[in-house]
């Protein structure tokens, strides 16, 4: 069976730690698009870890790690987080990288440095990681998969070609250095030699997977509101994070994708630039900043402090719509525990009127948040492992949130460990 772990909001809701607790049922997990520009934080027996770009099943030896042709592909970034892992004791992962892949150039990182320096006070918050400018040479059709690095006279060809065009930009547009041909081709041998033990045809060996009966689990970067075309444009990532595009970055069948575990926040964070309407502000936002996640909500690559704010109904009802939801999984309920009430928003007010259909971007911003409040249950609910055992007010708050959003809510997670997940 296929299965996709994917985000109802702007990321960072935890799916690394929930992929992590669940890959255990599975035998493969896939990353399926996205680059090295965001992380997933999880914490379990061999200590604390952001990883960029293998998948979250890492952990377990009987799972295969893929890396799915949709992925932005870093090369020397995921070799780095191999090795990483093993010097600190983990049991080296089986690793499977498509052939068809897009290669994260050096220039695509520099690129993306010079682009948003040059828009200055514009800029769309990138990492910088490179993750835009490979899209955009990928759909451009000047990208370099992965299996083209294999090829030394197509690669060099290419690379002369792309390199006139990059260069009239650096020196014209942007006023750099120009790229060296021949620099860069021993780089891509370099990459070459990096990845070449595991280089395959993903979709073949998926569908295979998929006729022996193996569990497949998909797992998503970001969130449905950084999606390319249903998320808050222009301030999304540069590829699908919903679910229906893991059948095209994983090279499966899409009715073949059974289950759809979104995963929502207890409340909202966000890195990076956009409307954000339930967003707190000053010591409130603070307050909520420092005692989230685990040990505070700072992005797992940037670092970045990320925005905070109240659970936003309107936003996850549609998110959860778009990934095709079939379950929830609710995670980070524990911080809550110092409030004594907890605000939702349950509405947006856009023009003077009410609605609860999330907007589009330029209505989004004029959005004002319509507020009801819960009772805080004023405690710490961690180490609680039934539902049934939460404080009321606890379990109050999840089954309101299940009834607003309208899909059903299997999953609480109630710290930042593996074990720390309660199954309705």
């Amino acid at each position: 069976m296929v299965r996709a772990i994917v985000g109802a909001n702007w990321g960072d809701e935890g799916k690394g730690k929930i992929t992590d607790s669940l890959a255990k049922e599975s035998d493969i997990v896939v990353r399926f698009q996205g680059g090295s520009n965001a992380g997933h934080t999880i914490v379990n027996e061999y200590g604390k870890f952001a990883l960029h770009t293998l998948p979250s099943g890492v952990f377990y030896e009987h799972i295969t790690s893929v890396i799915g042709n949709g992925v932005a592909l870093n090369i020397p970034i995921l070799m780095e987080e191999v090795r990483s892992l093993v010097e600190k004791g983990i049991p080296a992962p089986k690793l499977l990288v498509s052939d068809r892949a897009h290669v994260v150039m050096p220039y695509h990182i520099l690129f993306d440095q010079y682009e948003e320096e040059r828009l200055g006070g514009k800029s769309f918050g990138s990492t910088k990681s490179g993750i835009a400018p490979t899209y955009s040479d990928k759909y451009a059709k000047i990208g370099f998969q992965v299996c083209e690095l294999f090829d030394d006279k197509t690669l060099r060809d290419k690379l002369e070609n792309v390199v006139v065009q990059k260069n009239v930009l650096l020196e014209h547009l942007y006023h750099k250095p120009l790229l060296d041909v021949e620099e860069l081709y021993q780089t891509c041998v370099e990459y070459r030699e990096m990845i070449r033990p595991y280089v395959g045809d993903v979709a073949v060996f998926l569908n295979k997977a998929i006729q022996e009966g193996k569990n497949i689990l998909l797992e998503g970067q970001l969130g449905a509101l950084k999606d390319t075309d249903h998320g808050i444009y222009p301030m999304v990532t540069s590829s699908s994070t919903l679910a229906a595009f893991g059948a095209i970055g994983a090279g499966v069948p899409p009715y073949e994708i059974k289950d759809v575990i979104t995963v929502v926040k207890a409340y909202s964070s966000a890195v990076g630039a956009g409307p954000f309407v339930s967003e707190l502000f000053g010591e409130e936002a603070n307050e909520l900043r420092r005692r989230g996640g685990d040990g505070g909500e700072y992005g797992a690559t940037t670092g970045r402090p990320r925005r905070v704010g109240w659970f936003d109904v309107v936003a996850t009802r549609y998110g959860c719509r778009m990934q095709g939801t079939t379950r929830v999984a609710l995670t980070v309920l524990d911080p809550l525990g110092y409030l004594d009430e907890i605000p939702i928003c349950v509405a947006y007010e856009v023009d003077g009127k009410e609605t609860e259909d999330f907007p589009n971007t330029i209505d989004c911003y004029q959005a004002k948040p319509i507020l009801k409040t819960m009772p805080g249950w004023k405690c710490d609910i961690r180490g609680i492992k039934r539902f049934e055992d939460l404080p009321e007010a606890a379990q109050n708050y999840v089954k309101e949130i299940e009834r607003l959003i309208g899909f059903p809510v299997d999953y609480v997670s109630n710290g930042p460990g593996r074990e720390d997940l309660i199954v309705r």
